[in-house]
This record gives structure tokens, C-alpha cells and sequence, in this order.
């Protein structure tokens, strides 16, 4: 065998052997059936009912965010004022009927100003339109031990970054801050309960059925 003969079977079996690498690593042989169809999703729903189940899932931060969803969250001020108006009334009106639903739940109000003032005046001014907020959702029914009005951001998180007046950064913001520990829902730790409960009496279908009225049960002719 000559000398190049040699470096071309050489060459050759070197080349088979890169192909029966290739085609084990993408064969199906010896694995599950089904594993590449799978793309590591298939268990999701099962997993997400489990973690519900044994409590992983971070309850508050999904009732946070469905009541972000459902309501608006924010009210706006007029300039140097705590005083609520027609608009901020109404939205609080909804923040407290979505409330309502959850009474194992806890919520907190945070204040905030525009970059006019001194950051002390501000900040004292955003408590008290907090304040304002959980006084006037105390009114529509809501207990106050289930309220907090004791941050406030005054100046310091604008929606709109200007030292000018800005209606927007003189906010309120609604939000979930926790559970009642004293519930006995709570206690029993049934908090996939506490979310999903409105969820399965949404899907409930109206009744159709109409009963006989007492005149129809009459046996006088």
C-alpha cells in the first residue's frame, strides 16, 4: 500500500466515524420517546398546580398584580392639595368593591408629590393624601385594620422626571401589602382559595329555572 493510499483511508475512516458521532448525538435510540417533541414545558400546568398547592407560589405578588389589572390603582391631586375629587372619589369607589371581595387581604397606600417644594414639605404632604385615600375607602365599608397609609415617597419616584407641576407625579398608588394573620382562612393557610374564589363563582351560569308561584298551587276552581 502506498504511502497515499494510506492517508486517504486514514482520511476516509476518519470522516465515518465524525458521521456516526453526529447521528448518535441526534438519534432517538436509548432516550424517551417523545423527548424532542418535549420542549421542557409539557409538566408546567401540572407543576404550577402543585406549587399553588404546597404554598410556593408567591401568593401576594398574584393578588397584586390581578388587582393592578382589574382597577385602576392610582388617583391624581390637584397642586399643594389633599383634597379627593370626583374622579379620584370614583376610582376608590372600585379600588373598594374589588377589596370587598378579598377580606383576608391587606393593602397599603402610598403618597406622592411633584418636585415643586422642599423635599420635607413633600413628603409630609404625599402622607397625607395617602391618608385622605384610606379615610375615604374606610368610609365604603373598608376596616381600617386592613389599610396603611405610613409610606410615603413625597418627591422621590416621579412618574414624569420635571421640576415643573405635573399632575401625574401627585399620585396615590393602591396596593396588596399582605395578608390578615388573624383570618382563619388565612391561619388554615388557604391562600389559593383566597385568589381563585371569585375566579370559580364568576363561572357559575345564572339560573334559567322559574318556580310555580303559590296562585298556581291553589286548588280552588
Amino acid at each position: 500500500m502506498t504511502g497515499r493510499s494510506k492517508m486517504i483511508r486514514i482520511g476516509l475512516a476518519g470522516l465515518g466515524l465524525s458521521l456516526l458521532a453526529a447521528c448518535g448525538a441526534s438519534s432517538q435510540w436509548g432516550q424517551e420517546a417523545g423527548r424532542v417533541v418535549d420542549n421542557g414545558s409539557f409538566g408546567n400546568a401540572t407543576m404550577n398546580n402543585t406549587q399553588i398547592q404546597n404554598g410556593d407560589r408567591r401568593y401576594v405578588i398574584d393578588l397584586g398584580e390581578r388587582f393592578a389589572e382589574e382597577v385602576p390603582t392610582m388617583v391624581t391631586f390637584a397642586f399643594n392639595s389633599a383634597q379627593l375629587d370626583n374622579g379620584a372619589r370614583a376610582t376608590l369607589r372600585e379600588q373598594a368593591n374589588w377589596i370587598r371581595q378579598f377580606p383576608e387581604v391587606r393593602f397599603r397606600v402610598y403618597g406622592h408629590t411633584d418636585l415643586v417644594g422642599s423635599p420635607a414639605y413633600n413628603k409630609r404632604l404625599g402622607m397625607a393624601r395617602a391618608q385622605a385615600v384610606v379615610s375615604y375607602l374606610a368610609a365604603q365599608g373598608i376596616s381600617r385594620e386592613r389599610l396603611e397609609a405610613v409610606v410615603s415617597y413625597g418627591e422621590t419616584q416621579p412618574l414624569i422626571v420635571t421640576s415643573e407641576r405635573e399632575r401625574r407625579n401627585r399620585r396615590t398608588v393602591t396596593e396588596v401589602s399582605g395578608f390578615v394573620g388573624s383570618h382563619p382562612t388565612v391561619l388554615d393557610g388557604k391562600y389559593a382559595e383566597v385568589i381563585y374564589r371569585e375566579y370559580v363563582r364568576s363561572a357559575e351560569p345564572a339560573s334559567g329555572l322559574t318556580g310555580i308561584t303559590g296562585a298556581e298551587l291553589s286548588t280552588d276552581s
